[in-house]
């Protein structure tokens, strides 16, 4: 197994090599703008790249995936592979809303409906049980598509979302205790890992961004990886929750925000936390490392709290903690100039 992960992450390397260098001939690139803090046109598809790379992980790990994983987890880097392309039509070609939301929608469908990755419960708090019933399916299907934006939003600067992605995979590897899905989960690791010393241009390599493909691609293998540990009763709903906790608390305040100050709440802008931090911080590692410790330390505090005293009180926690976020994130708003295009 280690001969095949240290293949793995060679063929992965060459790839975003390969498919950068094509990116640029190709004209695949992100054209600065005001909103945008690049200087130069930079390729845009690292997110399609990674998800070609976890095909090509099925070929190599195929007798491993099909001994000891579940066939939904192949499934989930299959429809990734669409929904990054998806998000790949819409940096060239710049979708309209709809458009896009239509296209999104396909493989999310597919997986609730077809193969029954959804949520049916949100977790047993002693006292009562959150039972879906009836409302299995929109309530799986909008859940994922809000986590999808909510990944979305973090996606304006070097590093940040695929630090933030790293840190909830690891996070997972934590809470999961089946050494068969936390290999699943080095998988994944790997390419999201080598994309950074592109995004980075470490090593003077050719930089290159996520893109839409990107961002999209994390937030859907992040939401049925999600359902998938909820199906499966190893994670309670609300650890799994604690996992993602900086994206839904983000999602939620900018939008509460944006609506209270009369603000179209999808617009593209520059009020999201890691534009905050960065004009107040400067430095784009420190903003990455700041927020990939607030979302852990948000974490600990409700794995603490399940652990220590209840699921229920991890679950108050959590409603607590967003509206301390809210007002926080509200107040830190005003101090710090802000511009919704």
């Amino acid at each position: 197994m280690n001969n095949t992960l240290i293949t793995y992450s060679i063929i992965s390397f060459l790839l975003f090599y390969i498919c950068t260098k094509i990116s640029y001939k190709l004209n695949f690139v992100d054209i600065p703008n005001k909103r945008k803090i690049h200087s130069k046109a930079t390729a845009f598809t690292g997110g399609i790249i990674i998800s070609v790379t976890l095909l090509i992980a099925l070929q190599l790990f195929e007798s491993y995936f099909y001994f000891y994983l579940n066939r939904n987890l192949n499934l989930i880097f299959s429809m990734g592979f669409l929904i990054s392309l998806v998000g790949l039509i819409d940096d060239k070609f710049n979708l309209n809303a709809g458009g896009k939301l239509s296209l999104q929608i396909i493989p999310i469908f597919y997986l609730v409906v077809f193969e029954n990755l959804a949520l049916y419960q949100i977790g047993d708090y002693d006292y009562f049980k959150l039972e879906l019933g009836a409302f299995v399916i929109p309530f799986t299907i909008l859940s994922v598509l809000f986590l999808i934006n909510a990944f979305n939003y973090f996606d304006g600067l070097d590093g940040n979302l695929s630090f933030l992605t790293n840190s909830v995979l690891i996070i997972l590897w934590f809470l999961v205790s089946d050494e068969n899905f936390k290999m699943f989960l080095i998988i994944i690791l790997i390419p999201m890992t080598i994309f950074l010393f592109f995004n980075f241009s470490i090593f003077k390599l050719p930089k290159l961004f996520l893109g839409d493909n990107g961002s999209l691609l994390f937030g859907f293998i992040i939401s049925f990886i999600l359902i998938y540990l909820a199906l499966e009763n190893s994670i309670h709903p609300i650890l799994l929750a604690w996992s993602i906790v900086i994206f839904v608390y983000e999602f939620l305040s900018i939008n509460i925000i944006r609506l209270k100050n009369n603000q179209h709440p999808f617009k593209a802008g520059q009020d999201h936390l890691h534009h905050l931090l960065f004009v107040k911080i400067r430095s784009i590692l420190i903003t990455n490392i700041s927020i990939v410790l607030i979302n852990t330390i948000l974490f600990l505090l409700g794995y603490f709290s399940f652990k220590m005293i209840s699921p229920l009180a991890s679950l108050f926690l959590f409603i607590l903690c967003f509206l301390v976020f809210l007002i926080l994130r509200n107040k830190y708003s005003k101090k710090v100039k802000i511009k919704i295009n």
